[in-house]
Order: structure tokens, then sequence, then C-alpha cells
């Protein structure tokens, strides 16, 4: 019976950490929470950046702007052990902005670790940002480049239309600004907030919707982990079934 159980025990492990394993890798993406604004405004936004590296940590992180729809001011919190730096430069073709012909602005935010410093193993780190004025558009992507001590770079920069035709892309962080950011899954960010609603009804509105994105993502988190559960024990069960019909031994 001892044998049995050992057996049990390995198949009921196996369905927990598969339980546990599937809500983790589905959110394990650079994101930008919340991923919604308002346009003309300065949004605050926070990048949260895992480690997914089983052997390195994350060293630097490179979040490159829009340049047809600039921000005119970009604004960093300082983190501890790490060095913040607003690449500036010429923009690809003026654009107009409150009135105002811009031909320069910020291009990328760099935060560079400092020595023996880095988001290790089953860590992550969250760096904001001050953003504006929020331009009169759509949605805007940042592309994020996540290096490794071991010099390993993920590129987290497919579009929410490449991630729709192909789900295996690394999605890049969005900024939902007219458009409505799409149902909690790959790619899309879990800490959803709209931005300050301009009256009650708005405001009942948002909480309602992030309501439902949330209990969404929480019901396919809790069927995937009931599913693999189901699947463990019922290894668990096969085994012991196998072993119970064993011939004895005279």
């Amino acid at each position: 019976m001892s044998r049995t159980f050992s057996r049990a025990l390995v198949g009921a492990a196996a369905g927990l950490a598969l339980a546990l394993g599937i809500p983790l890798a589905a959110s394990a993406h650079v994101t930008v929470n919340p991923n919604t604004a308002t346009p003309g405004s300065y949004a605050t936004v926070n990048f949260r950046v895992p480690t997914e590296s089983e052997t390195a940590s994350t060293v630097k992180i490179e979040v490159t702007l829009p340049t047809e729809t600039p921000f005119t001011a970009v604004l960093v919190q300082p983190v501890p052990g790490w060095t913040a730096t607003v690449e500036k430069g010429a923009l690809p073709a003026p654009v107009e902005v409150d009135g105002n012909t811009i031909s320069d602005g910020p291009l990328k935010i760099v935060w560079q670790a400092d020595p023996g410093v880095g988001i290790g193993q089953d860590q992550f780190q969250v760096f904001s940002a001050v953003l504006g004025p929020v331009p009169d558009t759509g949605h805007v992507v940042l592309p994020a480049v996540q290096t490794y001590s071991d010099g390993e770079v993920v590129n987290w920069s497919a579009t929410p239309d490449e991630v729709a035709a192909d789900d295996t892309l690394e999605p890049a962080p969005v900024l939902y600004i007219n458009d409505a950011p799409p149902a909690a899954g790959h790619g899309a960010s879990h800490d959803t907030a709209t931005a300050a609603p301009d009256d009650d009804h708005d405001a009942a509105d948002a909480s309602a919707s992030a309501s439902s994105a949330s209990d969404d993502s929480a019901g396919v988190a809790l069927g995937l982990s009931i599913a693999a559960l189901v699947i463990g024990i019922g290894g668990a069960v096969l085994g012991a079934l196998a072993f119970a019909r064993r011939p004895k031994k005279a």
C-alpha cells in the first residue's frame, strides 16, 4: 500500500504544479498598468517587468515611445539600484501637438540595473513614468526590450493585430485611449484601470467593466486549475488501480 500511496502523492503533486503553473505562465509578460488613459491627460503608468529566466536576472528594460503621436513630456520615477534615462532625438517627421509643430522629442526610456542589481527568479519590478499629453488616438503601442544578465534578449513588440493573428508572439505593452482594451488574455493587462471618469455614471461603468474583466480572468484561471487537479487525481487513481491489479506473489 505504501507504493500506491506514493503514486497517489506524485499524481496529486503533478496536478497541483500544473494548476499553479498555467495561470502564472499566462500572465508573465511585460505590461503597462493601468492600460487606459484619457486624451490630453498626463498619465502615470507602471511597466511591470517579470523575470522568466530560470538561470539569469533582468538587468535592462527599454521602452520605445511613439513618434507619430509623440509624448512631449516624459518623467520617470527613480528606482533604487537602477539608472533611468529618457533618450530624446529627432522625430521621423514633424508632428503638430496642441497647435505646435514638434520636430524632436522623447524616443525611448531605458532602465539599466547597477552592477550587482537585477530582477531575479520569481521576482518582478515596477518602473513608473508620467507620459503626456496623451494623444487623441485609438491606442499607443509601447514595445519593450528585456535584457538578461546572460545576454538573452526578449522583444515584447507584437502589436494587438499581430497577436490576434498569432498568439505565440510576445505582446507589446499597449496603452488604450479611445479604443476599448481587449478582454483579459494573452497580451492583455490583468490590472486594467480607466482614467478618471467624468461623472458618477462613467465611474459606475468603469467599475463594472473592471469587475467583469477581473471575474472573467479569475474564472479562466479557476477552470484551468480545476482541470489540472482533475488530471492529477485521475493519474493517481489509474496508478493505484494498476498496482492493485498486479498478481500477488505466492
